[in-house]
Parts: C-alpha cells; structure tokens; sequence
C-alpha cells in the first residue's frame, strides 16, 4: 500500500492553522442532527490536533446547495452538535477564505476551533478550481482529511488542498484505509465477499472486479435471482432483471477463469405476496419456485453452506443483504449470516469489512455491527473502493 502521513508525522503544531476535511453532512429535523455517528468518527482527529495546541478550522459540506448560498444548508446548524460531542466550544465562521477567516484566526488561541461555512456555497468547491483551493489553503499551514465518505470526489477540499499543504490522514481516514488495505489490498486468505441487493445493474463494476480480488463470491438479494434466471431457474414473480442474464454468465465466466467460487442459495424462502409473515411463505428448491411466487430470502440448507465456506476463509468483505431483510421472516438469513461472520471475527479466525446504508442497517438489526473488524459508513465511496477504482481523495493524500 503507497504510504500516507499520518497525524504520528506532525510534529511541534503548537500555534499553527491546521485545515480539516471533515464529513458533517448529518441528517436533521426540527433543526437538530437526527445522528451524530459522523461527528462521533471525526472528534478523535479534532481533539488531538486541538490538544497539540493547533488552531483548528473544521472544512465541510452540508446537503447540495449547487455552488451558491443556501440560507437553509449552512454547517451552523450543526455548530451546536459539533459542541456537544468535542465538550468544547466552537466559532462559526461564515466564509472559508479571505479576510474573514483571516481575522478569525486571529481571533482563535491554539487549541481553539473554529467552523467555516458550507464549502459547497462556492462553485469553485464542486468543479477542483485551483484558485478557491489556493484562496483557502492560504491562511493555513497544514492539511488533514478525515473525510473518507467524500474522498471519491476530487473537489478542491478533497483533493486540490493535498497539493498545496503537507497533507496528512486523519484517525478516522487512517483507520478505513489500514481496513480496507487489509479487505482487498492485501488480505489474508482465503477472501469471501457478500454481495447483495436488489440490482444486479447497480453492482456491476463491483462484481466484475470482485471475481478477480476474492476465492468465494457469495450473491444473494435480488441480484441473486438474476444469477439463478441466467443458470435457467425459473425465478417466478421475483425481482429479476432478466435482460442481464448474459452479463451474469459473463461474470461466472470470468469467475471460473479467476478460480474465483460463486456461490448461489440452492433452497430459497418464497412467498406469494411481499408481506410480513404471508401465509404463502415456504422454503423450497430453487428448482420448485411457482409461476405466482416470488423469491425473498435464501433458504436454511444455503445459510449453513455459507457459514461452512465462512468458516474455512480468513477475510470478508460485506456489501448488501442476503434477503428483504427490511421485511419479516426474510430477514433470517442475513441475521444467521452476520451472527455467524462476527463470531468467526470475535473468536480471531476472521477479518471482517463491511460498508453501504442497507449493510449497516442489516448489521445492527442483527445486532453485531460492533462485532465485525471494521464497518464503514462511507457510501459512495466504500461501493466505488468495491468497484476497484482509485478514490481522488485518497491518491492525493499519498502524494
């Protein structure tokens, strides 16, 4: 893995202006964040630096104000969320460059943090613009990025800051690079990855670059049943995407090349209607699915298969469900299989990534989302990491 500066590299900072790329883009209502996971994640970063007597400007977007000013999507209204979680006392500033932050960091003793205005007001932010990088670098003196979710955008707090001021990686970025290296960088093996959801079309790049990265390639979701129509199953009345079959081959093709292993359920739970716990529920063969039914989980017989092949790997990789888990009884295989994944990562045999909303979702509704070695709450950019591509962010942290 290309190295990264790390806050270990910094130094004597006492005094000095330290401009941090943080993800504060948090859900609100009624004018008050609804979770403060992200906040939670940054703090580390913000305190250390704060400790070491920096003065520290905190760099963020808030919603898509498309380049303009939004009275409604300024980062102060989560100034006092921010507050709450540091125990310490925040100033807002409204611009994030020129005189006004100028005068704030004049303002700011060492160890003070302040909070600059949405960066995306500014059409400079959104399109790399060398300019508005250099107008808010100027008054800094070091760079730290402890934004992951946002590092597969190379905008100018993302990516064009790293090249105009040392530039360093946050705890909370660290941290998902070091996992991520060991998921599919250089990973021990045997490698499994779960991949779910409803689409295959949404997952493509994923799955094209996964059969080369993993030994086991475990779908299921939706997606799962496409891969069973492009084997010949009838799928009956369940989400399938059957203008796909060809691309499914094409990745069991490229699989077996890749003595890469993909596995598909071969019992399934099936009802009639979508619903909580219908009457038409029953398990069955992939080979028995009725015309008027409609796959939604995998079955027992493949959950047990699945915790064996679980059993005999050393790292997972996780990203989707394995059922409509949002929807009872269908949830049993992913709880079975989360339950059984952080075991394997609680008892040492297993290093466990997982990341995306639905995965995160599934996971605590398992209830061992703290159990797993690592899970990431970065969306596009954990999905686009999946996918193989080199995240902007990232690549300018390494220099």
């Amino acid at each position: 893995m290309a190295q990264f500066k790390t806050l270990d590299d910094l130094g004597d900072i006492a005094g000095k202006v330290a401009l941090v790329r943080v993800d504060l883009n948090l859900p609100m209502k009624d004018g008050r964040a609804t979770d403060l996971t992200r906040v939670k994640a940054v703090a580390p970063t913000i305190l250390e630096l704060s400790d070491k007597g920096a003065k520290v400007l905190l760099l963020a977007h808030f919603g898509r104000p498309k380049g303009m000013r939004h009275s409604t999507l300024s980062t102060s209204f989560v100034q006092d969320d921010v507050e709450d979680v540091l125990g310490k006392e925040v100033m807002f500033i409204s611009e994030v460059g020129g005189p006004v932050v100028e005068q704030s960091i004049g303002i700011l003793r060492n160890g003070d943090i302040g909070l600059l205005d949405n960066v995306r007001f500014w059409p400079g932010e959104e399109a790399n613009d060398s300019e508005f990088a250099g107008a808010m670098a100027e008054h800094a003196d070091l760079y730290v990025n402890d934004a992951f979710s946002a590092a597969h955008r190379a905008h100018a707090s993302t990516e064009g800051l790293a090249h105009l001021l040392p530039a360093y990686a946050g705890r909370a970025m660290e941290a998902e690079l070091k996992a991520l290296d060991a998921a599919l960088g250089s990973p021990e093996t045997p490698v499994a990855a779960v991949v779910g959801g409803a689409k295959v079309s949404t997952k493509l790049a994923v799955l094209e670059n996964l059969v080369h990265k993993v030994q086991h390639l475990i779908i299921g979701g939706g997606m799962a049943n496409t891969f069973l129509a492009a084997r010949g199953v009838n799928v009956g009345k369940s989400l399938c995407e059957h203008d796909l079959t060809d691309t499914a081959n094409a990745i069991m093709d490229a699989a077996d090349q890749a003595g890469c292993t993909v596995h598909l359920p071969y019992d399934v739970v099936v009802a009639k209607e979508f619903a909580a716990n219908p009457p038409s529920k029953r398990v069955c063969n992939v080979h028995e699915v009725g015309a008027d039914e409609m796959i939604l989980d995998i079955g027992p017989l493949a959950v047990e298969a699945l915790a064996d092949v679980l059993k005999t790997c050393r790292t997972l990789v996780w990203n989707g469900p394995l059922g409509a888990f949002e929807t009872e009884p269908f949830d049993e295989a992913t709880v079975a299989l989360a339950k059984t994944a952080a075991a394997l990562t609680q008892d040492g045999s297993l290093i466990s990534v997982a990341g995306g909303g639905d995965t995160i979702a599934a996971l605590a509704h398992a209830g061992v989302e703290s159990e797993f070695t690592y899970v990431s709450t970065a969306g596009g950019a954990f999905l686009e990491w999946m996918e193989g591509k080199t995240l902007p962010g990232v690549a300018a942290l390494k220099g």
